[in-house]
């Protein structure tokens, strides 16, 4: 598939390792997993389910940080080469908004025209998607929030489809649920949100059982000659529980509500030790990826465990193409 052409500003400087000798897989982690531990802060318990994006001469992002009260909190963070970070102590206080903070969890963060976007899954009256915007990683103004409860992984596209906004989220209920699909919204101006497209649902166990329970969108879309790679995170109900592995699609550009073809089998499942054992065993869920258009190479920064978080490496054309292969579109 030579002549991909992958969208985006040039990133030489992306975090990376090649891959270890042997491997055949699209995917490989890190080997020296976790770059962020659980007790990074003073008095975190976890750091997990985190956003990264280049911003300056290195990167920065909005990381979630479950405090040793097991409160869900958002901290802003820098890094020089994307694997040693620097998380502020004290969490991101929002300006604005619609009401007070409650809890907050699992970010994304999206550049578009410039600016830097931030949703999460925010608090009010149940789990909706709070949005807000950032020039600085210093300075957070809270929008107001893109959808009624119960919603959550909302995420981004990096730039407007058709003149509007566009959004992935994934509706749900107040708990851990049990169901969940992939919608497509779009908005004339980051404030109201319409124009909703069913986009995917879980798979049929028969077909492809790790994402036969429910599926969500993971990190902010790259845009492709093949369409919109996108990473989603499934959910299998097990004997032993839930478990969250990861995959691919690829959307249709100009209709992204439009599957194009979609990974039967997973990119990357619970098997290290660090992404069976933890807080919640058996997760892992990404929710960010750093590309570099030249090379071709990527990175995924993904939570294990609801515990800590880790990288995984690849090549954008080898995933579009695993994507493709393997489809059950």
């Amino acid at each position: 598939m030579s002549g991909l052409k992958i969208m985006g500003s040039p990133l030489p400087n992306i975090p990376w390792e090649e891959r270890p000798a042997g491997c055949d897989k699209p995917l490989w982690r890190y080997s020296a997993n976790p770059i962020i531990p659980r007790d990074l802060l003073p008095d975190s318990n976890s750091i997990f389910n985190s956003a990264v994006v280049p911003f300056g001469k290195g990167f920065a992002g909005v990381f979630r940080c479950d405090d040793t009260n097991r409160r869900m909190t958002l901290h802003a963070g820098f890094s020089d080469d994307g694997f040693k970070w620097r998380i502020e102590k004290e969490p991101i206080r929002f300006e604005g908004g619609a009401d007070e903070w409650i809890y907050g969890y699992d970010p994304r963060v999206c550049m578009i025209e410039g600016s830097y976007y931030v949703t999460w899954c925010n608090g009010y009256h149940g789990p909706t998607i709070g949005l807000a915007r950032t020039e600085d990683f210093r300075t957070f103004r809270q929008m107001e929030n893109a959808f009624l409860p119960y919603n959550r992984n909302g995420v981004l596209f990096p730039r407007r489809i058709g003149g509007r906004y566009a959004m992935l989220s994934r509706p749900s209920d107040t708990g851990h649920t049990a169901f969940g699909d992939i919608f497509y919204s779009e908005s004339p101006d980051l404030e109201f949100w319409g124009r909703h497209r069913h986009v995917m649902s879980p798979a049929p166990f028969e077909t492809s059982a790790w994402q036969c329970m429910k599926v969500g969108a993971g990190p902010v879309p790259i845009e492709t000659s093949e369409g919109w790679l996108i990473f989603h995170h499934g959910v299998l109900h097990s004997c032993n529980g839930y478990v969250y592995s990861f995959g691919s699609a690829l959307l249709d550009l100009d209709r992204p509500w439009k599957v194009v073809a979609r990974s039967g089998p997973y990119l990357l499942s619970p098997q290290a030790l660090y992404e069976c054992v933890g807080d919640v065993p058996n997760v892992t869920f990404p929710c960010a990826a750093l590309h570099d258009p030249e090379s071709g190479r990527i990175a995924i920064y993904y939570g294990c465990a609801d515990t800590v978080t880790s990288l995984a490496f690849g090549y954008v054309e080898e995933i579009v193409e695993f994507t493709k292969k393997t489809s059950i579109v």
